[in-house]
């Protein structure tokens, strides 16, 4: 453990880099490793908080974890849904609480995505699903930000259980927190896609079947980010009405970090009104009738 001497305190020039705050938390000197007072990781140190690493070292976490014993004989889908009902019943209120305040959300919204509590690998557990709400995968999260998935499914959707399909427009953005933080700005017509590149097949299901007025899709604020969205933009143009693509403002890296500095439902609506709509073009073209 380093030293106390070389750990320094957050502030609101520094916060931490765990849970944002400017407060409570402290960061070593070196920059390599925070105690969070907030975001839990697999041990505590005393009153001093949850340590997180955050400069690799030379050991790397698998990016797969095996945690499905299938049944014999039984379908995936059947046992990956009584898990992520498993791993709902084993939430406790005091931790989810913890989780949606490191966050910046609200435990509503986080429910409405099926969060889940995995004792064995000490992650947080969100369902992904088909177009219309099977489950087909599940993605675990640590409390230290790492995420994973469980090993028998597959890539799927971030569906909350209160879809409004009717109310427009349809929100699309990356990730189950995302997806959250748009329910917690008002918007109740929302999915996650598994990645900034993954999920457009079962996009484009899920419009064919909601056949929505209008689809936003909201990219994250760098490159690769705005990248994805206007790759599955041009996928859905054939599917919806309209199609908008807008990202969060300058300097801010996603939806939940938006939410977090302030960004209101009036704010999304400001800048859904300020992107162009994207619709199929068709363009027909003639020849001339050559003359013999």
């Amino acid at each position: 453990m380093t030293p106390h001497s070389q750990w320094r305190r957050v502030n609101r020039a520094n916060p931490c880099p765990v849970c944002r705050k400017p407060d409570w938390c402290v960061v070593a000197a070196d920059g390599g490793a925070a105690l969070c007072q907030r975001v839990e990781s697999e041990r505590r140190v005393g009153d001093a908080g949850w340590p997180h690493r955050l400069k690799d070292g030379p050991r790397q976490e698998r990016r797969r974890v095996r945690v499905v014993r299938l049944s014999p004989g039984a379908p995936v889908r059947e046992d990956l849904a009584r898990l992520a009902r498993a791993y709902r019943e084993a939430v406790d209120p005091g931790r989810l609480y913890q989780l949606a305040v490191s966050l910046g959300l609200s435990v509503t919204s986080l429910c409405q995505f099926g969060v889940g509590w995995s004792a064995e690998h000490r992650a947080w557990s969100f369902p992904m699903a088909d177009a219309g709400g099977a489950v087909l995968g599940i993605r675990l999260r640590r409390p230290n930000g790492f995420k994973f998935s469980v090993t028998g499914g597959r890539e799927g959707l971030f569906l909350p259980s209160t879809a409004r399909d009717s109310i427009p427009p349809l929100c699309i953005c990356e990730g189950p927190t995302d997806a959250a933080a748009l329910l917690d700005m008002g918007f109740p017509n929302v999915a996650g896609r598994p990645s900034r590149t993954g999920g457009i097949k079962l996009l484009v299901e899920l419009v064919r079947g909601r056949r929505p007025s209008e689809v936003v899709i909201v990219a994250d604020g760098d490159e690769p980010g705005r990248r994805g969205a206007n790759n599955l933009a041009s996928a859905l143009v054939a599917y919806a009405p309209a199609v908008r693509v807008i990202a969060p403002p300058g300097g801010v890296k996603d939806l939940r970090e938006w939410l977090r500095t302030g960004g209101t439902r009036q704010d999304v609506e400001a800048a859904i009104r300020g992107a162009p709509v994207r619709r199929l073009t068709i363009r027909a073209t003639t020849k001339s009738a050559q003359r013999g």
